[in-house]
């Protein structure tokens, strides 16, 4: 069998039943992977999450993380990765007025139960009219559900709010 080619749209799922040997240097990477040790997480959130989603989730350079766990498994660096860590909204955006807030859903209960909340929320922002919003509360930078929103054309803003808090909002 060959094996797994590390890129940065390589599943986190797939990494780790490739190389097991990977989860201990991606936890050491970054604080927030230590959830990749839950087997419930493991099953859901890293079947959909890529290893560029993961770096946005850590705050790390995807070229840097990618190359680091190549090296790891004796493949060569990867040069010229798009940095893809710079495309969620940061800053309030004009758009944004907390009257405008018409449904908060928190998805931290449903992460901890294994749940995966993209479809759920997906369907909660095309109910949105007009100038409504939908905030989502999550316990990480949410990146597998913000790059469906994107590619669905649907506005974002990502507040980070606590340590391990980041309010999402989203409009049409």
């Amino acid at each position: 069998m060959d094996r797994l080619i590390i890129t940065p749209k390589t599943k986190i799922f797939d990494l780790l039943e490739a190389f097991p040997e990977l989860e201990e240097t991606l936890i050491a990477s970054a604080p927030e992977f230590k959830k990749l040790r839950n087997p419930v997480l493991r099953k859901t959130i890293a079947r959909i999450t890529n290893i560029s989603q993961a770096a946005t989730i850590g705050g790390l350079n995807v070229e840097v993380l990618v190359n680091q766990l190549r090296g790891k498994v004796g493949q060569g660096n990867i040069e010229q990765i798009d940095d893809t860590g710079n495309k969620y909204i940061r800053e309030c955006p004009p758009w944004f007025s907390n009257s405008q807030v018409i449904q908060s859903v928190d998805i931290r209960e449903m992460l901890n139960q294994g749940d995966q909340p993209v479809h759920e929320v997906l369907s909660a922002i095309k109910k949105l009219n007009g100038d409504e919003i939908l905030e989502i509360i999550a316990p990480f930078i949410p990146a597998p559900l913000l790059d469906k929103s994107l590619s669905l054309d649907y506005k974002h803003w990502l507040n980070k709010t606590g340590e391990a808090e980041f309010r999402v909002y989203f409009r049409k």
